[in-house]
């Protein structure tokens, strides 16, 4: 009997862990295409299949699935990504060349464009802060002058916060508009930047498969300029009529993005005129949201997009109403790792459900103002609200970690030496 495969496009920046354990627990084989997939240590300790291919290659990974085919049954293929939905248009092309449920290759890509998102959004009346499109350090100083100050800057094409910062000042201004336009920013096409009103107010997210919103999360940020997720609460405790506010935006914004199959988050700030779209994203959320969703509802978001992925009935009825909250840990200055310890008595306090540390002593530290500045992060959830905040305030407190800044060149130049010297 030929053995029914599920194939998973790596987009450098997911975790595949969790879409390796579903698929096998469906029944299914999982593959992961990857163009570095030793960079995953679950690979080796899971014994998963990998084929290393280019995977901004389309015509590579078909010719890769082709040769799969002779061999296994190809039942489904996504991606993995938590962070980039560009991976998800190789993905929607790859389903419609071998003729599998996918998403639609127009819709995905009309989201990856943030400004072309922002215009179709705002010819459907979704409401959302004003915005212009910019090209050149001049156009990104008048579209400030036209909004007025704080404003966001950002790349219209994006991940992750990458690149994202709140422009307080004429100087935050144009420093920023140099690092993005000087050279220090990679850019995968010619640069465009967006400028945006910084609408100011609570941040949620609501979480849908396909036309049906599972919750909402509320989250909380660091300080500014920088955009790094600290704090998720799931599901966020509103007022009958916000719910339903964010409930009927979130709609509006699928029907106007022509989305509804698969898994979406969509980015809303709460504001004096009510909620406000900050961005669409045509994916799941990163971890840990999907593991929130699960402790507080029962719902297996990552399982149930599996299923629509090989054509099974899928179902997102929700099996219980706990509350569940995620605190990450973020560096808090550049330098050495030199300790991070305390993660087997966190996870041992009644509550918490997971802590997991990405970096281990020793790592060197380097602040990007994005997501890659948390080190962990700790998940507990309980049917209480203030227990659940108390677990995982418990548990963080329990924590080790310590960072030494780099050494000065002088410094280095000693600490060299006297390596050398022993």
């Amino acid at each position: 009997m030929v053995r029914r495969a599920l194939i998973l496009i790596d987009d450098h920046a997911g975790s595949g862990l969790p879409y390796v354990q579903a698929a096998r627990r469906l029944g299914l084989h999982p593959i992961i295409l990857s163009a570095d997939p030793t960079r995953y240590d679950y690979v080796a300790a899971e014994s998963v299949q990998t084929i290393r291919v280019e995977t901004d290659n389309l015509d590579a990974m078909i010719r890769e699935c082709c040769q799969l085919r002779t061999r296994y049954e190809i039942a489904g293929i996504t991606g993995f990504s938590g962070l980039d939905e560009t991976i998800y248009v190789s993905v929607a092309k790859l389903c419609r060349h071998f003729d599998l449920p996918g998403p639609s290759t127009a819709s995905i890509k009309q989201c990856c464009d943030k400004f072309v998102q922002r215009q179709i959004l705002a010819e459907a009346g979704v409401p959302m802060p004003a915005y212009r499109l910019a090209t050149t350090a001049r156009e990104v100083k008048s579209a400030a002058a036209e909004l007025g100050l704080p404003v966001i800057v950002k790349p219209a094409v994006g991940t992750g916060s990458i690149g994202v910062r709140s422009c307080r000042s004429l100087d935050e201004l144009a420093e920023h508009t140099t690092y993005l336009l000087g050279g220090k920013y990679n850019w995968r096409s010619s640069p465009r930047i967006l400028v945006e009103e910084f609408a100011q107010g609570p941040v949620y997210t609501a979480q849908i498969m396909g036309n049906e919103i599972i919750g909402i999360v509320e989250s909380e940020f660091g300080p500014p300029p920088h955009f790094v997720s600290r704090e998720l609460t799931f599901p966020v405790l509103l007022a009958n009529h916000e719910d339903k506010r964010i409930i009927d935006v979130s709609l509006s914004c699928l029907q106007a993005l022509d989305l509804g199959w698969g898994p979406t988050n969509i980015e809303f700030r709460w504001t004096k005129r009510g909620p406000v779209v900050i961005e669409v994203n045509p994916r799941l959320a990163g971890a840990p949201e999907p593991q929130l969703v699960q402790l507080a509802c029962g719902v297996d978001l990552i399982t149930e997009h599996v299923k629509l992925v090989i054509g099974d009935e899928w179902n997102v009825a929700k099996r219980h109403s706990h509350i569940a909250a995620a605190r990450k840990l973020v560096a808090d200055r550049d330098g050495i790792l030199d300790l991070i310890d305390g993660g087997g008595r966190a996870a041992a306090v009644p509550n918490v459900a997971e802590v997991r540390f990405y970096l281990k002593p020793k790592a060197p530290i380097t602040r990007k103002g994005d997501y890659r500045d948390c080190i962990g992060y700790v998940v507990a959830a309980s049917p209480n609200h203030a227990r659940t905040k108390a677990a995982l305030q418990h548990a963080v407190d329990l924590i080790d970690w310590s960072i030494t800044p780099f050494a000065t060149p002088g410094e280095q130049e000693q600490f060299v030496a006297s390596d050398f010297s022993e």
